[in-house]
């Protein structure tokens, strides 16, 4: 199983999920795409992306890393880390 990093972090929608469809048709089936992305509409997005392109999602968190300080964690998270596996896409139906 082939494991892809997709880094979002900063990019604002819709660059998320462009990130992810252009990862997911140069992958193979089964490729798992892992896409971290600090836009809170990716939230939203990905799951609807996988959806419409019949893609698995197979985990959403939200990663909240620590501050260098010793004050308390960020209420927010850093980032949401997105699990989504590439499933065989059947061949398009020609319109002849």
């Amino acid at each position: 199983m082939t494991e892809l990093e997709v880094d979002a972090r900063g990019l604002r929608c819709p660059l998320p999920v462009i990130r992810l469809a252009e990862a997911a048709r140069d992958a193979a089936a089964g490729t798992v795409i892992v896409l971290l992305s600090t836009d809170p509409a990716a939230r939203h997005d990905i799951p609807a992306w996988c959806r419409m392109r019949d893609q698995e999602l197979r985990a959403v968190t939200d990663v909240t890393e620590p501050e260098v300080t010793d004050g308390p964690l960020p209420q927010h998270p850093a980032y949401t880390r997105f699990v989504v596996a590439v499933r065989p896409q059947l061949p398009k139906a020609s319109g002849a």
